[in-house]
């Protein structure tokens, strides 16, 4: 099968290497590289289930997983990814859940990143009529992330006012939708204009460009014009400067969620704010860690999710798709924050490298 095995940490927008001998210099550099004919995983258990993956979501852990960067580092080698979606493909003579041909998704450590999969049956989520394969097959992570932030940890209620950092981002689009299902008022924070245009289009209630804007200004005009008192819950994957002026426009009693920190800067936040502004609290969300924790958790958020999906009352944006040979290609989107929304690895489809 194909595969896209990590060989070395470093840098995976350098172009994909091959097994080939004639490979060129520069692939030769890649920590990636494709291999056509890795063996096909076996069932392992009678519970198991193989699944011929579709598509599966890149992430920006995954990115900083090759890097070396995250704080999960498997033994090298590795096949790299996350969350997918596919088809059964075989079955242990004890499933019961599932058949050959059921559309399915879930999530992984690691070893998205090849045409087949094996997990146990208890770890794999059908994708309800309705529901688009390769849309959903970018749900656990981004959406999950942030279903559990905000239902699960900060409790975000109708007429509560979120703001979403980093909003143009794959969990940041993914907290935008499922504030607005809540019934939040909903405050995006992301840079350039593509991005404002496609956030305004979802019905955010205001929208700020980090590019050419006064962010607190802004936000504070907004709440004063429409009588808020201030934000209830801060969303941040971003981290950096941001986060810390972002807390000057906590409400009384407000809730912060740290998600991640894609600017590459993990900010402090000051005691005497907490003090002053009497912080709810400040909760590190994790989502991975769920699985061992809380795993009824994740599924409970993601059989929602998913549903919600197939109501049409959330949509997963995929703004650029890539075959795996391309992969180096989809991390250099990842890396230079040039989606909006997700970024797929898609098996057996013509390419489409931006849908934008």
């Amino acid at each position: 099968m194909d595969a896209l095995l990590c060989r070395k940490l470093g840098d995976p927008t350098v172009s994909v290497s091959s097994s080939s001998p004639s490979a060129s210099k520069e692939e030769n550099e890649s920590p990636i590289v494709l291999t056509k004919n890795h063996p096909i995983p076996e069932l392992d258990s009678p519970t198991a289930v193989r699944v011929r993956i579709k598509a599966t979501s890149l992430n920006y852990a995954n990115y900083l997983q090759i890097l070396g960067k995250y704080q999960e580092k498997p033994p090298l080698p590795f096949i790299p990814g996350s969350d997918y979606s596919g088809f059964v493909d075989a079955v242990g003579p004890k499933v019961s859940n599932f058949k050959v041909g059921d559309p399915v998704c879930s999530f992984a450590g690691v070893g998205s990143f090849a045409e087949f999969i094996v997990v146990d049956q208890t770890q794999l989520f059908r994708v309800p009529e309705g529901c688009d394969l390769v849309a959903a097959g970018a749900v656990p992570v981004a959406f999950g992330t942030s279903h559990v932030a905000l239902v699960h940890r900060a409790h975000l209620s109708s007429g509560q006012v979120l703001l979403v950092l980093g909003a143009a981002g794959g969990v940041g689009l993914a907290a935008v939708q499922i504030g607005k299902v809540i019934g939040a008022i909903v405050i995006a924070v992301a840079r350039g204009t593509e991005k404002m245009r496609f956030l305004k289009s979802l019905g955010v209630d205001h929208v700020v460009d980090l590019g050419n804007e006064n962010v607190i200004q802004s936000v504070k005009d907004f709440l004063k014009a429409r009588k808020l008192k201030g934000v209830d819950v801060l969303y941040d994957p971003v981290g950096g400067k941001l986060t810390k002026e972002s807390l000057r426009l906590l409400s009384w009693g407000a809730n912060i969620l740290i998600i991640g920190f894609a600017s590459g800067d993990v900010p402090v936040i000051p005691a005497n704010i907490a003090l002053v502004k009497v912080i709810g609290q400040c909760h590190g969300l994790y989502w991975g860690s769920y699985k061992i924790h809380q795993p009824a958790v994740l599924e409970d958020s993601l059989r929602e999710l998913l549903s919600w999906i197939a109501r049409g009352l959330i949509t997963v944006h995929i703004s650029h798709s890539y075959s795996l040979h391309e992969a180096n290609l989809a991390f250099s989107a990842i890396r230079d924050r040039k989606a909006i929304g997700k970024v797929m690895i898609v098996f057996n489809e013509k390419n489409v490298r931006s849908k934008l």
